[in-house]
């Protein structure tokens, strides 16, 4: 699929691709949740894509109860934000989407891609846990800002004021990234027995806020080596999570530069989609935009919230 595919010129085309890819068993009733119950409306100043349920008689479009709903943008345009947003590795600023889209303001395309982002979160509790008996999970923190907390300063204060991400990683496999106020002990403790399950071995550096987690713990320290042999000929290492932190740091600071803390879970959504539904999982750039494009059902995300959150 290629930039000058009809789903990203054309706004009918986009919106059946949108329907196809949602409904493949019929329309579904975004208000009682009726499948394959309804009627298109076709009358002359009827807009194009506009349904009404014959159960419980409410019009609806694709696009009703998901991030797209009562946006003025053409559906194709959202489709273009969101392919280029999902095949950009480090990310896409709203500047640039603005220019490249013509959207007509920054706050437009800033906050299309938040809603995009959100449609990229998985849905609450919908996750699986990772590991098993015998899998390998590294777990590492990293952190994000100047240490004083003031853009472009140079601070020798400590982490304090930078924010805080502590991120697992099933070797070979998944990739789950969380905000944390503090990287404590009892944090990580919380985070591994919500995420990872019993049997798992974790792998992590050095750092003390790993040890005593119930789990099978392999440590590597990075003072003396990032790579060491443990039994079985297994490697201890936490270099997945160390690659996927660099491109998270590149895309953070060289292509968005500044996040407010209440914004940094959407961009760790944005993150972790990527490197789960990469390459060499057998997922290609349209693939993975198909994907994005599956997950804004049920979610809404005003402008008011975004701004204020």
């Amino acid at each position: 699929m290629s930039l000058n595919d009809k789903i990203y010129t054309d706004a009918d085309a986009a919106r059946k691709h949108l329907e196809k890819l949602l409904w493949p068993e019929g329309p579904v009733c975004p208000h009682c949740g009726v499948i394959n119950e309804a009627t298109a409306m076709k009358g002359k100043t009827t807009r194009p894509g506009l349904y009404q349920c014959n159960a419980c008689r409410e019009p609806f479009t694709v696009t009703v109860g998901t991030v797209y709903e009562s946006s003025k943008i053409p559906l194709n345009k959202w489709l273009l934000a969101t392919f280029l947003l999902a095949s950009s590795k480090k990310g896409i600023s709203a500047h640039q989407l603005m220019r490249m889209m013509g959207l007509g303001s920054y706050r437009t395309a800033w906050f299309m891609a938040h809603r995009i982002r959100k449609a990229m979160a998985p849905l609450e509790g919908s996750e699986p846990p990772l590991g098993g008996k015998g899998k390998i999970v590294e777990a590492d923190e990293t952190y994000i800002g100047t240490a004083d907390g003031k853009r472009g300063k140079k601070a020798w204060g400590g982490m304090g004021h930078k924010q805080k991400v502590v991120s697992l990683v099933e070797r070979g496999g998944q990739i789950r990234s969380k905000r944390v106020k503090e990287a404590t002990k009892l944090t990580i403790q919380d985070i591994l027995e919500s995420n990872v399950l019993p049997g798992t071995i974790l792998h992590t550096d050095g750092s003390g806020i790993y040890k005593d987690t119930g789990l099978k713990h392999e440590a590597v320290d990075h003072n003396k080596t990032y790579v060491r042999n443990g039994k079985n000929g297994r490697k201890i290492h936490t270099n997945t999570l160390e690659g996927f932190f660099s491109v998270f740091k590149r895309g953070m600071v060289g292509t968005y530069q500044h996040c407010g803390e209440q914004h940094l879970d959407r961009y760790l959504a944005e993150f972790d989609f990527r490197a789960n539904n990469r390459i060499a999982l057998g997922i290609d750039d349209a693939m993975r935009a198909d994907k994005a494009l599956a997950g804004i059902v049920g979610k809404r995300l005003t402008y008011r919230r975004t701004s204020a959150a």
